[in-house]
């Protein structure tokens, strides 16, 4: 690994860290507006739907410009987000301008790797990628739980007194969105640090139509591909999956283990916690040129997800829901390294990365809609979870029976 590999971790770290602890603050400032409950889950939705509605233009944006420059663009979006916040724009609209930024902030994020690193470390990088993203996850839900509190800004307000006087700072909410936009410009500095790299796969043209034909063309040469298609689609599902697993793990604890919102909210970070493991583990023992030999673990945390409804002592969902997020790890991170391989011969990294967020949204609405809609029919919290299994299992079975010789013949990747 080189420096700029580093500087890049870095830039991401402290750019997920103030995505995660913005989330926070943000219902909070929700809160403290009043607003109905109903807006705190439209509030992810403004930040997720500008994923989909961008998604024919963001990669052509990331493959157009130095990747290291569209990052600090991006990260600009998101401190003019929480800069709206401040002034008095809604939260729901202030929070869809910083989704704005990391949809646009994330072809290029991955898609760098592409071009700092040789195609035998990808896998090894997305390990560091994932393992630290999640580290930010949680650390970000940690701290953006502490700088919503009063000790808080009452600690800010005593080393700093005339924030009392500013009109946008006088509540908690505001003083922890002004601390994640120092967060923000500590990710713009070292954006700044990343080594300028040459243009890859720049667009011929700029107008929208052609964009979207382009897109379109990435999007069926990547679900056309063998490898672009079962990397494209073990991707999809386990983010699709994951955002599913997050609020059945809150349902579940509440109904099997008598856990308090508080108590389940904590749960959902142990399977961030295992996820890092499974990624470290696959950086190190996963090469690129057999990720498709992974897909068996996919079949086995989907068998297993299944096993949740016989537990009832929180210890032994602690472990399991390790297991579950280490096997998702171990599995995702490889095919995200395929991927990117495969986008960046075909079309772009930052192409084939717009088109796997498209698909992964995609799924998250439709897995949540699934769930939603057997949870109205007033099927049981244990009837979705063996439903949800068996589709995650299922449908790795149907991948590893149709490509899990796909890399047999396939040389592996050159420096």
């Amino acid at each position: 690994m080189n420096r700029g590999f580093y500087t890049i971790l870095a830039a991401q770290f402290f750019s997920a860290l103030a995505d995660n602890a913005l989330l926070f603050a943000a219902i909070s400032l929700l809160s403290s507006l009043e607003a109905a409950d109903w807006q705190t889950y439209v509030l992810q939705q403004f930040f997720v739907f500008s994923y989909i509605v961008l998604a024919p233009y963001v990669g052509a944006f990331a493959d157009a410009l130095p990747k290291g420059r569209v990052m600090f663009i991006s990260n600009t979006m998101k401190i003019g987000g929480c800069a709206a916040m401040l002034v008095g724009l809604h939260p729901l609209f202030a929070y869809g301008i910083v989704g704005i930024g990391a949809a646009t902030y994330s072809p290029a994020k991955y898609g760098i790797l592409t071009e700092v690193l040789p195609p035998h470390r990808l896998v090894a990088a997305n390990g560091w990628m994932e393992g630290l993203t999640v580290a930010s996850i949680i650390l970000g839900a940690i701290i953006g739980g502490v700088m919503v509190g009063p000790q808080f800004s009452e600690w800010i307000y005593g080393a700093l007194p005339a924030l009392r006087s500013i009109p946008p700072l006088d509540t908690a909410p505001e003083i922890a969105i002004l601390v994640i936009l120092g967060l923000y410009g500590l990710a713009a500095v070292f954006n700044l640090r990343i080594p300028k790299l040459p243009v890859d796969h720049k667009m011929a043209r700029k107008d929208p139509i052609f964009l979207i034909r382009d897109f379109s063309r990435s999007f069926m040469q990547l679900w056309r591909d063998p490898l672009g298609q079962v990397s494209l689609a073990v991707t999809t599902l386990f983010w699709g999956a994951g955002a599913t697993l997050r609020l059945i793990v809150l349902q579940w604890s509440k109904v099997a283990l008598g856990f308090s919102q508080q108590q389940a909210a904590l749960l959902t970070i142990v399977v961030g916690i295992g996820i890092a493991f499974g990624s470290v583990a696959a950086a190190r023992y996963v090469k690129l040129e057999r990720a498709v030999k992974v897909l068996p673990v996919g079949i086995a945390m989907g068998l297993i997800v299944m096993s949740m409804i016989f537990v009832t002592d929180w210890r032994v969902a602690v472990a399991l829901l390790i297991v579950i997020g280490a096997l998702g790890g171990y599995f995702v991170v490889p095919m995200n390294a395929l991927l990117q391989h495969r986008g960046h011969k075909l079309m772009g990294a930052g192409h084939s990365i717009a088109v796997q967020n498209f698909n992964e949204n995609l799924c998250i609405f439709g897995m949540l809609g699934l769930s939603a809609g057997m949870s109205a029919a007033g099927l049981s919290i244990y009837t979705i979870i063996v439903v949800f299994g068996l589709i995650v299992a299922s449908a790795m079975y149907a991948l590893y029976r149709r490509h899990g010789h796909d890399q047999d013949n396939e040389p592996p990747p050159t420096d």
